[in-house]
């Protein structure tokens, strides 16, 4: 079955193809470029004015990733969640990303690429155990769907990376 990536995901089954179609896609573009070249800070950042390295730009997406597991879990568990992330407002998403290499920073570029590989399975596999009513038929934060939420912070923002990633490659030649 092949669904329309560019499209906005409207159930469990398109959410899961745009997640694994953009996933690979951008996996095959990390792939191709040096390990060298991977912290030179030549990519637009989320913070204004501010460059990051495509290592960076893997520990945006697995730091996302994560969270949306973290959240996944905490309200599992009937524990309240800190949306986007305790100490954060929705108004300091770049600092959230600030965060998110720092976390990372001392990562190497191969196992990075391997954390967003398992982070992003994790999520698949969480959307596999749920249904469609659970993802988009049901509010899960705010007015916003858990589906919305997922795709929100994974495969829209692995689009938007790739096109960062993809021009990084093109200044360097990189087929």
């Amino acid at each position: 079955m092949e669904f329309k990536v560019s499209s906005i995901p409207k159930n469990k089954d398109e959410l899961i193809d745009a997640i694994s179609s953009t996933s690979s896609k951008l996996f095959v573009d990390y792939q191709s470029i040096p390990s060298e070249l991977s912290r030179d800070l030549e990519i637009e950042g989320n913070v204004k004015n501010t460059k990051v390295s495509v290592c960076d730009t893997l520990s945006y997406l697995i730091g996302w990733g994560k969270l949306v597991l973290k959240w996944y879990q905490l309200k599992l568990r009937g524990k309240p969640v800190d949306f986007p992330e305790t100490g954060y407002k929705w108004n300091q998403l770049g600092e959230l990303a600030q965060s998110f290499q720092f976390s990372y920073r001392d990562w190497n570029f191969v196992d990075l690429q391997f954390e967003l590989k398992a982070t992003t399975k994790e999520i698949l596999d969480l959307i596999n155990t749920l249904d469609n009513y659970d993802l988009y038929e049901t509010p899960w934060y705010e007015q916003w769907t858990l589906g919305r939420m997922i795709q929100f912070n994974t495969s829209s923002p692995m689009k938007n990376i790739r096109k960062k990633v993809r021009r990084f490659k093109k200044v360097h030649g990189i087929n």
